[in-house]
């Protein structure tokens, strides 16, 4: 393949001059390959919950885009991850989830211990100059962070704690321990739209005030900002106090004298965090083809309950549902545009758009590594 020609974007240190990515980043099929190559092996994706992998011997298939994985718990306890991928013929060694004590691919019965080694290969007597202890599925970095299981398919990556900043002391000094959140709802919505036009979206409040009345009601819009750091940003959304006679027609009152935020994470490339008064949610961006992208929503609750505590929490995921319905036309809106011969680059808010320059800064430079 043609090495992919990215010199019509360099993006400017300078917001006020900055020009937006390109519309042919959104829409060239070639991207997609190279983003996966250079972006997504690359970074921490999240994989599954702690709660799937509790016992030793527990396991879950999944894949970061293309590449198919287990994840497990080994005999001492220990989180582990391997390309699921026979060493003998390529078949997968695991299939769903479950509990075993090995892994069997179900091709030829080539078996694995729960540290990857190569246990029994079948009628493989005879075969010159290869050695069975030498045998073993391909390893992949793994780490928990809250209730989540994140893989690196890069070996020389750096570790979580250095890529999430100070995201985990920041939640919990706003009052959440993310290690005693459950799950209650997890929703797919299959948006049609590149990966990179979600996560622009999502980077800004601008759009707020139009596209979100709900949602704008309940924050104090003049106070919202956006906070870059190297690998990801944070996005501050006051709860805006409540007014006299509108207490029915708002999710969220402010209470007491701590200072009670809306805290929007995102890091790089393409996981959220949604932090409120009483909940969490995750979002996780999953690009499916050059114009399709898998948003995956998962709503945690600290002490989920019955009664009026899940009438509750129904309200705030039905609330969160029509908020993502109403991204989800926006971003539809946009795909359509990016492909109109009328567009090719834009400009940035220098009052509202420095997550979305910083975003789009980020996809260059890794892009253009060497």
């Amino acid at each position: 393949m043609a090495k992919l020609d990215l010199s019509d974007f360099v993006p400017s240190t300078d917001l006020a001059q900055a020009e937006t990515m390109p519309a042919r980043w959104y829409i060239e099929p070639a991207f997609l390959k190279l983003e996966a190559e250079k972006i997504f092996y690359k970074t921490w994706q999240p994989v599954a919950r702690l709660d799937d992998l509790t016992r030793i011997g527990d396991f879950f298939t999944c894949q970061v885009l293309d590449q198919p994985l287990v994840i497990l718990r080994d005999l001492s306890g220990e989180l582990r991850a391997f390309y699921n991928v026979c060493a003998h013929r390529a078949a997968v060694v695991a299939h769903g989830r479950g509990n075993r004590k090995s892994l069997q691919c179900r091709y030829h019965g080539w078996t694995y211990d729960l540290n990857g080694k190569l246990l029994r290969a079948p009628e493989f007597e005879g075969v010159a100059n290869w050695n069975p202890q030498d045998v073993c599925l391909q390893a992949v970095r793994v780490e928990a962070w809250g209730p989540w299981v994140f893989v690196n398919l890069d070996a020389s990556a750096a570790p979580m704690k250095e890529a999430y900043g100070k995201i985990a002391a920041e939640i919990a000094a706003a009052g959440f321990d993310l290690s005693n959140m459950r799950l209650v709802e997890r929703r797919e919505y299959l948006i049609e739209c590149n990966w990179k036009v979600y996560v622009d979206n999502y980077l800004e409040g601008y759009h707020l005030p139009v596209a979100h009345p709900g949602l704008f009601r309940e924050v104090d819009y003049d106070k919202y900002q956006v906070e870059t750091f190297r690998n990801y940003s944070k996005q501050h959304a006051p709860i805006r106090a409540l007014e006299s006679g509108e207490a029915r027609d708002r999710r969220y009152a402010r209470s007491g004298d701590a200072e009670e935020d809306a805290l929007y994470y995102w890091v790089f490339p393409n996981v959220m965090l949604n932090v409120y008064l009483d909940n969490t949610s995750i979002n996780i961006i999953i690009p499916v083809g050059p114009d399709k992208t898998l948003t995956v929503f998962e709503w945690y609750f600290e002490a989920p309950g019955t009664g009026p505590g899940w009438e509750s929490m129904q309200q705030i995921i039905a609330f969160s549902d029509e908020i993502q319905q109403e991204d989800i036309e926006l971003c539809e809106w946009v795909q359509r545009g990016l492909r109109s011969n009328a567009y090719d680059k834009g400009r940035f808010s220098v009052l509202r758009e420095n997550g979305v320059h910083h975003f789009q800064t980020l996809v260059h430079e890794f892009l253009t590594r060497d």
